[in-house]
């Protein structure tokens, strides 16, 4: 073998267990991850034999079980994919899914529900053939990625490739449910492929059964909401007889295993099987409309659509009470004669509104894929979505102490850590993208009266610098003298049922010159909107020195960290506003950087007790870099490690590793190395160079907690696993 090409990729003797199949959307009841316990081995070292000792591995150097379309063949990373084949969809199996792609947030309640709201958005996310850096489910780096934050102004997200089935990446699962946002996979067949597709599963009740389950038992085992069926080829006369009865067993199946899901049918095939686009709702494609939980129209439509599926309601009360379930389709590219499009897009959606039907936003990512400069991207994400603001309903999201957010939208320039640069370099992780704020106009709505465009005011995400994640949030802009000497800034919208007595904690750098202190309103008795300012803490008050304490101290990188408490009974928080008032009697330009806000309950102020338990180690992979003339390369480890923790409690976690020199628990430690963070309890460590046989290394597992409270080293997981055996074999000299 050539000395530079190095082994290749190789399982070690300790097997990787399969695990049994997760429980309803991969998620327990309170939104973990469904533990997976082994399936049993052969060997002596299975996860659960190895609790209380070293796992111990031999290391040889053999071909990879684990499946490609999971895991990336070069560096086994855990990737989402989606399936190809009708073949591949009905042998679909649980035990052959991936533990990793699953989403481990559950859909957050929203104010209002989706059932409710009259004027619905749904945005179809089709971009680049998709799967792109969205496909490493535990992130990767990224210089300029893609990404969306808006997520208060829509109310379903749709997933589009042009495989048969499109399986969304769990990292827009997380940050969509966290947002209270549903998610649909697609089911699309086209040209004669599809159609060859179509004549083999709708022939009949069994067939379309058959694929209508398995397509339940993708969205149940990944944890998603709902499916957009799109059959853009021609049918038989068989098979279009027998579309509406597989989209109603499809629908009724949604709605038994996940609640609130829904399927939508895609405009595109009539009654008669033609393959032809109506761009509206009307008796030719009201079959399929009927038999499921809505219709997205083609694009072409103009006004005189939106008007005759208007007239077509009055006249039919049963579709009258169903005009939010029709979504009228709007190309971003502008693709065809179409209303709107690209920076006009506002356009469509006045017409769309105009006319009480709500909108499909179809491949937003124009934004992105048509700047040349995609560092700009955020600027001209946030143009873009502010031109359709007044079109869309912003919805707000329920919640539970401890709230907390550091802004981060999913990506950035560096990974901050409690104000502290932890790691230099682009990267993407829709997974860490935590509860986004309100930007632009929506921030603004504070100021009484509204100045045109904000008064030069702006409220935006900035990587520049960060308390936590990639992001902050950048209030700034100019407090004139001849004005008011403050400006309230809307931050979030949500509804949070608050204690007794509240804890609001704000991370903040700001400008010389100007004061910060946040504002809350809520609602008491149910009905009366209360305004006011929590009573602000000294730095040696109890309670803020025992915050202070159990989160391991606040002083760092510059950043100022202020207290307050609010003491209410039986009350709701409905928004968090920062003020920022100049302190001098001048005109002043300020900016002030938002690090984190967290809301706590005061009564639960203790210090943390919980565990990590059940580290475990499954689906080792050893191989070697390539050599040189100096000898052969590092020897590297991949795998999978698994704990258990409660999911009311964690953020997300730290994982690192260190080498330890001797035997058993007084052995000398080297220095911890990072490893990443994780956002379930599953993290796939990958091509990690580790000391040459026998070693053995220690892999350690530190929760980061809602409250921000740091967690004693005794209450980390670990796990030590030790090695030996040659790293050269019969092929290598």
């Amino acid at each position: 073998m050539d000395p530079d090409q190095g082994d290749g990729p190789g399982v070690g003797v300790l097997e990787g267990d399969q695990g049994e199949e997760p429980g309803v959307g991969g998620l327990e009841e309170d939104g973990a991850a469904a533990p997976q316990p082994p399936a049993g081995s052969d060997g002596p070292e299975s996860c659960l034999d190895h609790s209380d000792s070293d796992a111990h591995e031999f290391v040889t150097f053999r071909p990879s079980s684990l499946p490609e379309q999971h895991y990336d063949p070069s560096t086994s990373e855990p990737v989402s994919s989606g399936l190809r084949t009708l073949s591949e969809l009905l042998s679909w199996g649980r035990g052959s899914a991936s533990p990793l792609d699953v989403a481990t947030v559950p859909l957050a309640a929203r104010d209002p529900p989706l059932a409710t709201s009259g004027h619905r958005t749904l945005v179809s996310h089709d971009m680049m053939g998709g799967y792109l850096d969205d496909r490493f489910v535990q992130g990767t780096e990224s210089e300029a990625p893609y990404a969306f934050y808006h997520w208060q102004h829509i109310d379903i997200f749709n997933y589009f490739t042009h495989n048969l089935v499109t399986v969304p990446p769990a990292v827009w699962i997380n940050a969509a449910h966290r947002h209270g946002v549903l998610v649909m996979g697609t089911f699309i067949t086209e040209w004669t492929e599809g159609a060859a597709v179509c004549e083999a599963f709708l022939t009949g009740e069994e067939s379309y059964r058959q694929v209508a389950d398995r397509l339940v038992q993708i969205s149940h085992y990944h944890g998603f909401d709902g499916w957009l069926v799109n059959i853009e080829n021609s049918l038989s006369e068989a098979a279009v007889r027998n579309t509406p009865l597989f989209l109603h067993y499809l629908t009724d199946q949604m709605h038994l295993r996940r609640p609130g899901s829904l399927v939508i049918w895609y405009d595109s095939v009539l009654e008669d099987g033609k393959l032809e686009w109506q761009n509206e709702l009307n008796a030719r494609n009201r079959m399929f409309f009927d038999a499921c939980d809505g219709l997205f129209t083609n694009y072409n439509w103009t006004e005189s659509s939106l008007e005759a599926m208007g007239s077509m309601a009055v006249e039919d009360a049963a579709l009258g009470g169903r005009r939010a379930d029709v979504y009228v389709g709007v190309d971003v590219f502008a693709r065809g004669e179409v209303v709107g499009g690209m920076l006009d897009t506002n356009k469509a959606l006045k017409l769309i509104r105009k006319h009480n039907f709500s909108a499909a936003i179809f491949a937003p990512g124009w934004v992105y894929e048509t700047i040349p400069d995609k560092t700009s991207f955020r600027l001209h994400q946030d143009k873009f979505w502010a031109l359709l603001s007044d079109w869309l309903e912003p919805h707000r999201s329920t919640t539970t102490l401890p709230f907390v957010s550091s802004f981060c939208q999913g990506f950035g320039k560096a990974l901050y850590w409690r104000g502290q640069l932890e790691k230099r370099g682009g990267w993407f992780n829709l997974s860490a993208q935590e509860l986004q704020p309100l930007y632009g106009q929506e921030a603004l709505r504070a100021r009484a009266p509204p100045e045109e465009e904000g008064g030069g005011l702006r409220a935006r995400g900035c990587p520049e610098e960060a308390w936590s994640g990639g992001s902050s949030l950048l209030l700034e802009g100019q407090l004139a003298a001849a004005e008011p000497p403050g400006v309230g800034f809307r931050v979030f919208s949500l509804q949070l049922p608050l204690p007794p007595v509240s804890l609001v904690t704000l991370f903040f750098k700001a400008s010389a010159g100007v004061s910060v202190s946040p504002e809350l309103r809520w609602i008491k008795d149910k009905t009366i909107e209360v305004t006011g300012r929590p009573a602000a803490l000294e730095d040696s008050d109890p309670v803020v020195r025992t915050l202070d304490r159990l989160s391991g101290g606040w002083g760092r990188g510059g950043w100022t960290v202020r207290c307050y408490r609010l003491e209410l009974q039986d009350c709701e928080l409905r928004e968090v506003l920062v003020w920022v008032q100049r302190e001098q009697p001048h005109d002043v330009a300020f900016s002030c950087r938002l690090g984190e806000v967290m809301v706590l309950d005061q009564a639960g102020l203790q210090a943390p007790r919980e565990a990590v338990q059940g580290v475990c180690i499954e689906d080792v992979v050893w191989r070697r870099a390539p050599g040189g003339p100096s000898g052969p390369g590092a020897l590297r480890l991949s795998a999978t490690l698994r704990w258990s923790f409660p999911p009311r409690l964690w953020r997300y976690f730290r994982l690192s590793w260190r080498r330890l020199r001797g035997p058993g628990p007084r052995a000398q430690a080297g220095p911890p190395v990072p490893l990443g963070r994780a956002y379930s309890t599953l993290f796939r460590l990958t091509e990690l160079e580790v000391p040459g046989p026998p070693a053995r290394v220690e892999l350690r597992v530190e929760p980061v907690l809602k409250e921000g409270l740091l967690v004693p080293e005794a209450l980390w997981g670990r796990r030590s696993l030790s090695y030996s055996g040659p790293v050269e074999t019969s092929g290598d000299q």
